[in-house]
């Protein structure tokens, strides 16, 4: 039986670190994603976490003000999960180079980076989310994510996002942006 739950854990393990996307990896479409641009203004996101089983755990929308200044790109999120549990986060994204961002947001632990490349971005950062409880917000949880992002030909914005704990694959993130 120890020898069953141990293989179960290492094909959890082994699953979650298998065909992550890369930046090395070939583009398809002829589209530049520049995130000054896209972000700039109202936008409306739809997603839902999936747990490393892929059992839909939670769903949501978030309404998105994007305000780009020239020098940073401020992001007001607000979310509403299916439940009603509602949360806000406030992004401030410092274009650092051509291709790269940096970014800070309340409970992020140190500084988010990215990088651009064609049509896709690649956002990582850790973060102490909220876990809900019955009784309310409960505690919080430190997670890792591994955000990316591909512009879409309609205009629409594909996000992925891989989610760790402790390095061990936990789940994912999928979310659709669009213009409003």
């Amino acid at each position: 039986m120890r020898a069953v739950a141990m293989l179960l854990c290492c094909l959890v393990v082994l699953a979650g670190c298998a065909g992550r996307p890369s930046l090395d990896d070939p583009s398809i479409g002829d589209q530049s994603l520049a995130l000054e641009e896209y972000f700039d203004g109202d936008l409306t996101a739809y997603g839902q976490f999936q747990d490393v089983f892929g059992t839909v755990r939670r769903s949501f929308t978030v309404d998105i003000t994007g305000r780009w200044d020239g020098l940073r790109l401020i992001l007001d999120e607000n979310f509403v999960y299916e439940d009603g549990a509602r949360e806000r986060r406030v992004w401030t994204l410092v274009k650092t180079g051509p291709d790269t961002w940096q970014g800070t947001a309340p409970g992020v632990i140190g500084v988010a980076t990215g990088r651009v490349q064609d049509n896709r971005f690649n956002w990582r950062y850790t973060i102490d989310l909220p876990v809900p409880t019955a009784d309310g917000p409960g505690e919080t949880t430190r997670v890792s994510f591994d955000d990316w992002m591909w512009l879409l030909e309609d205009g629409r914005l594909l996000n992925r996002a891989y989610m760790t704990r402790y390095g061990v694959y936990v789940g994912d993130v999928t979310i659709f942006f669009e213009k409003r």
